[in-house]
């Protein structure tokens, strides 16, 4: 339930060479002169609002050569490595401690970007791999040997990674059932490329892709020197797409009450036979645990069984090809090349890989987020800021409690129940209340493969250990540098991290109507998904059990349809449309978030009138912040990408939210045969 998808993220994550030293002071507040310079008001607001509000921009705005797509987030994302590149630059520079946060920092920095020692180790540095996968001998060592990969690299709830390299994924989350305890949950993976579609799906351009895939997968055998490479990569697509056959789609994966499956370890064998399960999770760390979820049982019924029926010699090289595709970028250069000239060219559409400095920026946040994060709170997101934030928070809530005062379509004793689950959330604002502890985590310069294995293992083995102990809601899954902001249903809670609460989002001199607009949609969406059509299935506690009442959530199902054909209606691509159950909890978020936001907007304003600007009023700019947040422009192969696997729908369409609340027609004289038009009963009305 992330505000904005994985895509984002990455590129929020994603920093040293010729760049200068950032400054210490915050970036210079957003001027709204500035803020509407991307409009294009020669569109009428009613014909469409995003080119309205964003014209300008998108028809002078250029995509960079190492990007996929560009907008506003991207644009947030590109300074904020700025300055944490400078962090890095100094933690480097600083000669810190051995063994302290600040020089895991550099260390890991560093090694990922000396270049010429990760080139003179060439692949030797994977051999111990390569050995432990020629040594499979039979069905038992091979389930033995997939145990050990198992990675905590998934997470259903919040639209994050629905696929992996590895056989499986693990999930440690609190339990639907019993949110007091952790649960570990077992995901499908097995895959290479993004999602089943890209297997399955018969159109031509998905066919093409699957031609070039397997022609990478080919070449990077060839890369390590492995014979009869052709024939090999033929097997390993073919394994791949039997895997495939057996995954649950997107839209199937997002349903909560298919996933809560709780299986006994002993079940596993009788209900997925084929794997080797005693010998999987006694590899895995996983033998004295008892119970699991299995979010997709058809997959790992169906994945077992492909262990049992294929033959070892396609696994052992399918293993090694995985090996190598994950561990490209710390290769030498000849395999980040070819791993970014399928992945980065051919599925989203890149022309050029980004510099090395910027990824190695995003593979040391991956690697100690927290630690990085410790140090941008204290460069760059003042106490003073932190409050006021929670002090958004404090009205949007206020705001949402209100509104489900007002609703019309929802019973007394439902209302009481929403309104102790708002009551509930725990928000977390800026950064966590608990910094991470890295002391056990071994970073050594100069090994730059050997640290990322070391970390995988740090973090696998840190969500094993929440296993057996007391559910802590105070947990962040973002660190305090990302642009993004998330909703835990079954915590209960929200992270709004520190990077997103900055220009355009927030700046404390601008006028109240941009921010409610803009971070206070954030907020709001963010507040929304604890009622969306995942999150309304979660009580006060966290716990997956039904609160309405049979009418009530009937109401609010009818209101879901009619917001997913919506959205089905919109088509970027002759051959492919927005798939509205698939981003429907977003959209739902993005509805009542706004819908919120406008709110308390409006109740701060204390009934007296917002000041002018530009000549446009105080609503007038609230809408305007809101479609501005949203401008962003994509390579098609990326736009395809994410229509195909991503639970948020792209951004003018998001921005076209507006279209169900009826304040935007008041503001801009949005009438009857304005293409963006809804007449009242067709507006979407969610809480």
């Amino acid at each position: 339930m992330n505000f904005f998808s994985l895509r984002y993220t990455a590129a929020a994550l994603t920093l040293i060479g010729t760049i200068a030293m950032a400054q210490s002071a915050p970036p210079p507040a957003s001027q709204p002169e500035t803020l509407f310079s991307g409009m294009n008001r020669s569109v009428r607001p009613g014909t469409d609002f995003y080119q309205y509000a964003n014209g300008g921009w998108l028809q002078s705005a250029e995509i960079p050569a190492d990007r996929s797509s560009y907008g506003v987030w991207e644009q947030l994302a590109e300074e904020n490595d700025k300055r944490v590149a400078a962090l890095i630059r100094e933690a480097a520079g600083s000669t810190p401690p051995a063994g302290s946060d600040t020089r895991k920092i550099a260390d890991y920095y560093g090694s990922y970007m000396d270049e010429k020692s990760i080139e003179a180790r060439g692949l030797s540095v994977l051999q111990p791999t390569f050995d432990r996968i020629t040594s499979i001998k039979d069905r038992a060592g091979l389930a033995q040997y997939l145990g050990t990969t198992l990675r905590a690299d998934v997470d259903v709830l919040n639209n994050t990674n629905l696929y992996t390299e590895n056989l499986f994924g693990l999930w440690v989350a609190q339990d639907l059932d019993d949110p007091a305890r952790y649960a570990p949950f077992l995901l499908q993976g097995g895959l290479g490329m993004p999602d089943r579609d890209y297997y399955l799906n018969d159109s031509p351009k998905m066919a093409e892709i699957r031609k070039k895939y397997q022609a990478h997968i080919a070449t990077v055998l060839k890369l390590s020197g492995e014979a009869d490479a052709d024939r090999k990569a033929a097997g390993i697509f073919a394994l791949e797409l039997r895997i495939a056959q057996t995954h649950s789609t997107r839209t199937e994966s997002e349903d909560v009450k298919r996933g809560d499956n709780h299986w006994s370890r002993e079940q596993f064998s009788s209900r997925a036979p084929g794997l080797d399960w005693h010998q999987y999770f006694s590899a895995a760390g996983l033998a004295a645990q008892d119970q699991f979820v299995v979010w997709q049982p058809g997959a790992v019924k169906g994945t077992a069984a492909l262990v049992a029926s294929e033959p070892i010699e396609t696994w052992k090289a399918y293993l090694k090809f995985h090996a190598i595709d994950h561990a490209a970028d710390y290769l030498p250069k000849a395999f980040v090349d070819e791993n970014f000239a399928f992945y980065g060219n051919v599925l989203s559409g890149t022309p050029q890989i980004r510099d090395r400095w910027k990824r190695a920026v995003q593979h040391t946040n991956f690697a100690l987020g927290d630690a990085v994060g410790k140090l941008y709170v204290q460069r760059y997101f003042p106490p003073e800021a932190k409050a006021h934030i929670e002090d958004l928070v404090h009205h949007l809530i206020a705001a949402f409690a209100v509104r489900i005062d007002a609703l019309t379509w929802m019973a007394p004793e439902t209302k009481v129940k929403a309104k102790a689950k708002l009551a509930a959330l725990k928000v977390g604002v800026g950064y966590p209340d608990h910094w991470r502890d890295y002391s056990d985590l071994r970073i050594v310069s100069g090994d730059a493969f050997g640290n990322l294995s070391r970390v995988e293992i740090f973090e696998y083995q840190r969500n094993l250990g929440k296993l057996g102990r007391s559910v802590d809601r105070s947990e962040w899954v973002m660190t305090p540098q990302v642009i993004n902001a998330v909703n835990l249903p079954v915590m209960n809670a929200l992270n709004f991290p520190a990077g997103v609460l900055q220009p355009p989002f927030f700046d404390p001199n601008r006028p109240d109507a941009m921010n409610y607009g803009g971070v206070g949609a954030v907020i709001g969406h963010e507040i929304s998904h604890s009622f969306d059509d995942e999150g309304a299935l979660f009580d006060a506690t966290g716990r997956l059990q039904n609160w309405w009442t049979t009418a009530d959530f009937a109401s609010f199902r009818a209101s879901s349809e009619q917001l997913a054909k919506q959205f089905d209606a919109y088509r970027p691509f002759p051959d492919l449309s927005i798939n509205g159950k698939q981003t429907l909890s977003e959209n739902i978020a993005d509805v009542a978030g706004l819908a919120a936001a406008y709110s308390a907007y409006r109740e701060s304003l204390s009934g007296k009138a917002a000041p002018i600007v530009q000549e446009l009023s105080g609503d007038q700019q609230f809408f305007l912040s809101f479609a501005q947040i949203w401008r962003e422009k994509f390579r098609e192969a990326m736009l395809r990408q994410i229509i195909v696997t991503d639970g948020h729908a792209p951004g003018q369409y998001r921005a076209w939210t507006v279209r169900n609340n009826d304040a935007w027609y008041r503001a801009f004289g949005v009438k009857p045969g304005d293409a963006m038009y809804l007449a009242p009963g067709d507006r979407v009305k969610m809480w």
